[in-house]
């Protein structure tokens, strides 16, 4: 099998249990936005964009570690993995242990002195999952992507069949009855706490899943490692802590600089957020992406081939990208639906954080030098730089713009780093990367998109429409890269 065949096979695999999963985790938006308020919506938003700084600070980098250190002999291998986890079930013990004692003041100072239970039901969530990373990270080393798919889906099941039985199940019950039997689960007061309690469910489910995994506790542990992994992790902290705020600072600041009362910055937030949902089908393929690219970049390092193959790779990964931006884009129209009509005023931000979350996959691809030539810190001093401008640009434009400001703040920051880390990596680690196809395809991308915009306005039947404009993109794709050079490449 070519080594981009195998690439493409486990990116599938990922990629159809994550679309798989995660398009039945979408169908929740509607449920969400159809059955709570914006204002309600903002409230979920806000904890989970908190929930990813702290996602980062738990997992502390070790996931790359783990890949970074993993030795091909299988003793070393397990002693590594017993080290990294080990290390990161004792951090989330201990963070779990705090939030549990400072629980009052903490939701105090987040404004919700009335939902204690939230911080700590959310914390809850954190730890399992931050846990569970290391199991998966052993599961995709040893390419057992059956089995992390498989787990992966129950989890998304599990959560989608309790959001319903909390969400829409047990109100209707309780109204008709409300001294039967579901007056001692449902509580009408929680309202959006029962999207946390059906999520914290689900990644229990999941950790017992992986309890098989855990017992490489087991398998010793090595203090002069765990210090080698931590100076190799240290700054990865910093890359994945810049990357939150570049993915996630946005809706934090949105409650607090948006120039509306507090009701009316919260609904602003949520209609964001939900917005925002619409650019899932370009994270669910830079998500499969990364599970099954992180451990080939490792493995393949040292081939002969390495450079012209990521060249390869990325070129190949752009273009599926720019279909997916115009598959969404084109056909917004009946995307639209899958929002509450509250929600649907904000439909203008969606091309502009498909187009950064493009970006996003392209500073994936790009980011390989530092990781690969043990240079973090100036990986790290990368995505700092992101997040100093994400930073900036935020709280210059949300008061200006508002949500909008937002948007084209996510991709200026993303577009930065493309263009810093392809710069530093031709200096560390050069690679032939094909810049003008690349480009090409982009701007075919744009242009396309220009023109369904124009021809809508002067009245064309817009299935019709995006359908050839749809056609043509592929018609480009066939064209310029040719069935055999698509096979060839295959094989290489």
């Amino acid at each position: 099998m070519g080594i981009l065949k195998k690439l493409a096979s486990q990116t599938a695999v990922y990629g159809l249990s994550s679309i798989f999963g995660r398009f039945l985790n979408y169908l929740l938006v509607p449920l969400y936005t159809y059955y709570f308020s914006a204002a309600e919506y903002g409230v979920v938003s806000e904890f989970y964009a908190y929930a990813g700084f702290f996602s980062v600070v738990l997992l502390f980098g070790f996931e790359t570690g783990y890949f970074r250190f993993r030795d091909k002999d299988q003793p070393l291998r397990d002693v590594t993995y017993s080290t990294a986890l080990v290390f990161v079930l004792l951090l989330n013990a201990a963070f779990f242990a705090s939030i549990t004692y400072f629980n009052q003041p903490l939701s105090a100072a987040l404004n919700y002195p009335h939902h204690p239970e939230y911080l700590l039901w959310f914390s809850g969530i954190l730890t399992l999952d931050a846990i569970a990373a290391i199991p998966f990270a052993r599961l995709r080393a040893e390419n057992k992507a059956f089995r992390f798919a498989a787990i992966k889906i129950i989890e998304i099941l599990m959560t989608v069949f309790l959001s319903l039985f909390f969400i829409v199940y047990c109100p209707k019950l309780y109204q008709q009855n409300p001294q039967s039997w579901i007056a001692t689960l449902y509580q009408p007061s929680i309202g959006v706490g029962y999207i946390f309690i059906a999520n914290l469910i689900a990644s229990g489910i999941k950790f017992l899943l992986l309890l098989p995994q855990l017992r490489g506790l087991s398998w010793g542990f090595d203090a002069k490692l765990l210090w080698r992994m931590l100076s190799y992790c240290a700054p990865m902290v910093v890359i994945g802590f810049a990357g939150i705020i570049n993915e996630m600072l946005d809706r934090a600041l949105l409650k607090h600089l948006l120039p509306y009362d507090s009701q009316t910055n919260m609904q602003q937030l949520g209609i964001y957020s939900a917005c925002y949902k619409l650019s899932i089908l370009m994270s669910l393929f830079i998500q499969a992406f990364r599970f099954a690219a992180e451990p080939f970049f490792f493995a393949y390092a040292d081939k002969h081939d390495a450079r012209p193959v990521y060249a390869k790779v990325l070129k190949f990964f752009v273009i599926f990208c720019v279909g997916i931006f115009l598959l969404v884009t084109l056909y917004l129209d009946f995307f639209q639906y899958f929002l509450g009509r509250e929600f649907r005023v904000g439909l203008q931000v969606v091309p502009i954080l498909l187009l950064a979350n493009l970006c996003l996959g392209m500073y994936v691809n790009l980011s390989i030098w530092y990781k690969l030539t043990d240079r973090t810190l100036l990986g790290a001093a990368v995505s700092l730089f992101g997040a100093l401008l994400t930073i900036a640009l935020n709280i210059w434009w949300i008061p200006l713009f508002g949500y909008l400001g937002s948007a084209w703040a996510t991709l200026a920051c993303y577009a930065t780093m493309v263009i810093l880390s392809y710069g530093l990596g031709q200096i560390y680690y050069p690679v032939n990367y094909d810049i003008k196809g690349i480009f090409a395809y982009i701007s075919v991308g744009l242009g396309l998109y220009g023109l369904h915009g124009f021809a809508e306005t002067i009245g064309w039947q817009p299935w019709l429409l995006a359908s050839a404009l749809l056609l043509v993109y592929l018609l480009v794709v066939l064209l310029f890269e040719g069935r055999g050079r698509l096979r060839a490449l295959a094989k290489a």
